[in-house]
């Protein structure tokens, strides 16, 4: 069996690289990216979701495909069907897409090309493993040393629970279910397993820094327009946002404890992760 992985060399990408190479020593993995001269240790073809005509080539051969959703918001759902498309006619026997947590019960404007694609792997008769993943706690401390540096962390999840898990937890449940076709035609809703609000969270940042880090609650426009200010587009800040608001009414919990059941042990605690960011 050869498992391909696109999106390969970012950083979901990577980890599920190593989270298969650790699980199967032998197997036969492919890393799909547009550059394949970023890729060491793995067989590696260019794969580019913008060129439609060149995908279903590069997947000659591949039997499991995992789909990692792209982080170009133009038009993703356009490059998902294409990417979809491509395995269909390369005769791909799994197909492994990372989305989002609830799916179609998302209030999230994030969630729409996650629907979007959902559909179009239904609608393409391929045996398919969805992964709704929720956030990851990098998302939250990928800035950390400069809220710290500000004295504060800002949001607009108010009082949300959030059930978020390490980058890492989200690769292993890719391996898990490359490895296996027996997961094929599940979706799995995955989510850490301790949820948090942010004001827990900076609790948490506190203990560690020794410096009272309040977490601070916005409305969801002043929100918007403070990562604009940072350099962010309009759009792409108004979904953050958007997403920050949502997680407020329960966008982002999930108690089902289904991806420590799936990765066999528990997910990674806040604590670690913020811990290793600063």
């Amino acid at each position: 069996m050869t498992i391909a992985i696109t999106g390969a060399s970012g950083a979901l990408g990577q980890l599920a690289l190593t989270a298969l190479k650790a699980r199967a020593p032998q197997a036969d993995v492919v890393a799909l990216v547009r550059d394949p001269a970023k890729i060491t240790g793995t067989p590696a073809r260019a794969f580019d979701y913008t060129k439609p005509e060149t995908l279903a080539p590069a997947l000659n051969g591949i039997d499991t495909l995992v789909l990692i959703s792209s982080n170009d918001f133009n038009d993703r759902a356009g490059q998902h069907r294409a990417v979809i498309t491509a395995a269909k006619a390369a005769g791909v026997k799994h197909l492994i897409y990372t989305s989002i947590l609830k799916g179609d019960a998302s209030p999230m404007i994030l969630a729409q090309d996650h629907i979007a694609t959902e559909a179009a792997i239904k609608a393409s008769g391929i045996p398919a493993t969805i992964l709704r993943n929720g956030w990851y706690t990098e998302n939250y401390t990928g800035s950390l040393k400069a809220s710290v540096e500000h004295g504060a962390l800002i949001g607009a999840s108010a009082d949300g629970r959030i059930a978020s898990a390490a980058r890492a937890d989200y690769a292993e449940a890719i391996a898990v279910t490359a490895l296996d076709d027996s997961h094929a035609g599940k979706t799995y809703e995955l989510a850490g397993d301790v949820p948090h609000t942010m004001a827990d969270f900076a609790a948490e940042v506190s203990k560690q820094t020794g410096k009272a880090i309040p977490f601070n609650n916005l409305p969801k426009d002043t929100y918007a327009g403070i990562l604009q200010s940072f350099g962010l587009p309009e759009a792409f800040a108004g979904i953050l946002a958007d997403s920050d608001d949502t997680s407020a009414r329960g966008s982002l919990l999930d108690e089902s404890h289904t991806l420590s059941k799936l990765i066999g042990r528990p997910t990674t605690p806040i604590a670690a992760t913020i811990k290793a960011a600063l």
